[in-house]
């Protein structure tokens, strides 16, 4: 059947594989599966609950929920009722939950579990918008899922015909979500998308990748973000079987189900690869000699085109240890598709030359996501390095300053409550401006570069891109996550977070001894091991971006504690503020920057 509006997979997944497990995840260590019919009934109470409740169309429904099949039912029968659904990151700080739930004026919101609600509770009392707040688990002293479903099913036999015409008045350029952006400078904004929108990226995405019915995908990243849910459509879509897994247990998950596609994003394949090659240095003798010339091999990989004597040599490579990388991954995966940062062009040759599908898109929440991907299966479609071709019916073209502008049916219909920030991300011609900086390789493969708003200037007039610096920095196994500074200054630095892991495990190679990482991070041998990681990658910059000091941190940066944003964005605000004295050492000023000017 043709689908217009996001709950029309609903009724088109009833025809095509009703009671085929749509849905699933783990509970007490067993897999909990629910059918397409199952789904879909689920989905439909709570239309009918919501609407008995007094919702009308254009109201808000909130969920604060990490990935389950529970997820998807609130956001299908919020959009039957012609609601909008606003899906907030579980890992957020209070103030931005209160923003969130003001701003967006929710009227009904779902939430994981008891620590979710009781959290939330506080912030929830003082909004008297909000009828109720409910929970997922099953809680019968707390208002919880059940309950509301329990509602539904029993006010079905009056609203059924109601329920219908509301479904029946829905339209594809209809708002069925509001997502908020990550807020990494200030407070967040609502951006508006429509069922339109979506399914534009949807169908657009279907031209690149194909899907088969009855295959089984993984799914861990937060369906709070539009990358994850889009691709959620599409596995839809197609009557695939969708297991939710946490990333704690998705190395054994993955090896489990064996999975046909998983979407990922850079630090989680990075990780990956990091505990392969720790492996490898554990081994000795001839296995390690052969582990490490199967490595080098991998990192020379052509995704166009290899002569036909490596391709000869990566036939061997991989049976004696490649084939083992593949097998990490379930060893049946047709596709793994990584968005939300740039992926190391290394590690991307590394899977691909092992048989790890990897490919690589870009988007942002604004459009829906995709703008652009690398298509695998297409001959001279894929080039490592780029983000790919532009998604079908999207425009791009790049400004004077480098700019990336965007047009097509996946850009938001504005952002909610601010039509003077609308006006300053969608030009008078309709042209939606990014904020990355990029260019059009060969004309065809989008090549982002750097965020516009993140590259700086030295005192010396040279421009500074950050993120290229920081994410070559992050090929290094002895670096979590840093962040290069230096504006109006004479040199660029950098702060760097180590990956204690892998420290922790050099120290005990090196008989290196330390109580705790506040220690670690002091001891000579540790700062000069680091030097050398520094050293090596000033080699490949130029004089002016080369790292001229570095600061290490005891801390492990995350979404938890504040330094990264829930997509694993650095704060770059917040990490000025949290290390102001480093800087201050680093260039011996009394102050070393005024952080409300700070720009994202």
């Amino acid at each position: 059947m043709e689908v217009t509006r996001i709950f029309d997979l609903l009724d088109n997944g009833l025809q095509i594989y009703r009671e085929w497990p749509a849905l699933a995840s783990k509970r007490n260590g067993v897999w909990v599966e629910y059918s397409m019919a199952q789904y879909a009934e689920n989905a439909t109470n709570l239309s009918y609950a919501l609407m008995d409740m007094g919702l009308s169309p254009g109201d808000k429904v909130g969920s604060v929920a990490s990935n389950r099949p529970e997820w998807n039912m609130v956001d299908m029968g919020v959009a039957q009722a012609g609601l909008v659904h606003v899906p907030i990151y579980p890992t957020i700080g209070i103030d931005e939950y209160r923003h969130i739930l003001s701003h967006a004026e929710i009227r009904v919101l779902f939430v994981g579990d008891r620590g979710l609600y009781t959290k939330l509770l506080p912030i929830v009392q003082e909004m008297p918008q909000i009828m109720g707040m409910y929970v997922l688990n099953d809680e019968p002293e707390l208002p919880c899922w059940q309950q509301v479903l329990g509602r539904g099913g029993a006010a079905a036999p009056r609203l059924a015909d109601e329920l219908q015409r509301v479904k029946a008045a829905v339209k594809p350029d209809d708002v069925v979500s509001m997502v908020y952006t990550s807020g990494t400078t200030g407070t967040s904004k609502g951006v508006m998308l429509t069922h339109a929108n979506f399914l534009s990226n949807v169908y657009g995405c279907m031209r690149v990748i194909e899907l088969r019915p009855k295959e089984k995908a993984v799914s861990f990243l937060p369906l709070s973000h539009v990358f994850e849910r889009m691709v959620n459509y599409c596995m839809q879509l197609y009557g695939m079987s969708i297991y939710y897994s946490d990333l704690a247990s998705l190395p054994a998950t993955l090896r489990e189900l064996k999975p046909y596609i998983f979407i990922t994003v850079p630090r989680m394949l990075e990780k990956f690869y990091d505990k392969i090659i720790a492996t490898g240095k554990d081994l000795s003798g001839i296995k390690k000699q052969i582990f490490f010339w199967a490595a080098n091999l991998a990192y020379r990989y052509n995704e166009r085109h290899n002569s036909w004597f490596y391709t000869l040599k990566l036939r061997v490579a991989r049976k004696l240890v490649l084939d083992k990388w593949n097998a990490a991954f379930g060893g049946q995966l047709r596709y793994v598709i990584s968005g939300s940062a740039a992926l190391q062009p290394k590690i991307n040759r590394a899977f691909l030359a092992a048989g790890v599908p990897l490919i690589e898109g870009y988007g942002l929440t604004e459009t829906s996501p995709v703008i652009s991907v690398n298509h695998p299966a297409t001959p001279g479609n894929i080039k490592v390095g780029s983000v790919g071709p532009l998604l079908h019916h999207t425009q791009v073209k790049i400004a004077a300053d480098g700019e990336i502008l965007m047009k097509g049916p996946g850009l938001m219909k504005g952002y909610y409550k601010a039509p003077e920030l609308t006006a300053q991300a969608i030009d008078a011609e309709g042209w939606f401006h990014t904020g990355d900086i990029g260019f059009m390789d060969e004309g065809k493969f989008l090549t982002i570069t750097d965020r516009k708003k993140e590259i700086f200037k030295l005192s010396s007039g040279k421009y500074i891109a950050p993120q290229i610096i920081e994410n070559k920095l992050k090929g290094s196994f002895f670096i979590e996550q840093c962040m290069v500074v230096g504006e109006n200054e004479k040199f660029a630095s950098t702060i760097i977070s180590p990956n204690f892991s892998f420290l922790h495990d050099w120290c005990a190679r090196h008989k290196v001894h330390f109580q705790n990482n506040q220690e670690l991070i002091t001891l000579p041998e540790v700062v000069a091991r680091y030097q050398r990681e520094v050293n090596s990658l000033n080699k490949e910059l130029s004089d002016y971006e080369q790292i001229k000091r570095f600061r290490l941190v005891a801390d492990q940066w995350s979404p938890t504690t504040g330094e990264l944003s829930p997509t694993l964005k650095l704060k770059r605000k917040v990490i000025y503020e949290r290390y102001e004295p480093l800087l201050i050492d680093i260039y011996k000023h009394e102050k070393i920057i005024d952080v409300r000017g700070v720009r994202e």
